[in-house]
């Protein structure tokens, strides 16, 4: 499942990145690596951007961001 899919609340183990490689670089600069345990705080109301949990950082992130990161439910 997609990281877009989990719900306020839910967590998920990241499994798979599928980006371009400036964006997992990017991702990699805030923690979000394969193995990695994210919590999902918020979603907007436009349900444009995702804020998650990911060590002791909350980032946002958009969306379409967040549908590259494959994930499994925890």
């Amino acid at each position: 499942m997609r990281l877009s899919e989990l719900r306020k609340g839910e967590c998920g183990k990241i499994v798979s990145i599928k980006s371009d490689p400036l964006l997992k670089s990017r991702f990699n600069s805030f923690g979000v690596i394969k193995g990695s345990i994210v919590t999902v705080i918020e979603q907007t109301l436009s349900k444009n951007t995702i804020e998650i949990k990911i060590q002791n950082s909350k980032i946002a992130i958009r969306i379409s961001e967040a549908e590259t990161i494959e994930v499994e439910r925890v």
